[in-house]
């Protein structure tokens, strides 16, 4: 495990990853992320899932296949990823070459109290994604490693994973909508579809 002082701000984070976001579409985890991307400024592009732990990767898997003519970047939590961990089989098998996963990685299920996640006992997640196929895995842990990894969300031809690697803090909460119908509806018009 990277010592706490090898570990980026998650604000700091999320601010890289969708600085230069153009027409990015993106999801988000339950809890913090969400509350992470709304810091950066609330967008109709923007999927929060409310009560769907484990389910971010799967649900931007399903977004990228239905829209292969857009980016897509998941960001959710390793508590979350770790619920999930099928789903990057799943993803590692399907291989949509628009979609991005970025997992903030604290080390802690932040949500249910701060308890140690399996992450900090050595589960990696970068070598979970190899072993699902997912072949282009970065293990970040400083803002030169994040700008990179972000440039290759906007360009790259294949499905991309990043650990990164954040402080076990909790900044101050700035909540996005929470209501699901809202939150569907605008994201369909964000898509041009019908609501």
């Amino acid at each position: 495990m990277i010592a706490n002082d090898r570990r980026l701000d998650r604000r700091v984070a999320i601010r890289l990853l969708l600085e230069k976001r153009d027409d990015l579409l993106l999801v988000t985890g339950l809890g913090s992320t969400s509350w992470d991307a709304a810091s950066v400024g609330d967008d109709p592009r923007n999927f929060y899932l409310w009560g769907a732990m484990g389910s971010a990767a799967l649900v931007g898997l399903g977004l990228a296949i239905a829209q292969p003519q857009r980016r897509v970047l998941v960001v959710t939590g390793d508590g979350e990823m770790l619920m999930g961990l099928g789903g990057l089989a799943t993803i590692g098998v399907q291989r949509p070459p628009n979609l991005s996963i970025a997992v903030f990685d604290n080390g802690h299920y932040a949500e249910t109290g701060m308890q140690a996640s399996h992450t900090g006992s050595g589960v990696e997640l970068v070598g979970i994604a190899r072993a699902c196929g997912i072949r282009e895995a970065f293990d970040i842990s400083d803002e030169l490693g994040l700008r990179e990894f972000a440039s290759r969300v906007l360009r790259s031809a294949t499905t991309l994973f990043a650990r990164v690697a954040i402080r076990a803090d909790e900044p101050p909460r700035v909540l996005p909508p929470r209501d699901g119908v809202h939150l569907k509806n605008r994201f369909r018009r964000a898509l041009g579809l019908e609501t």
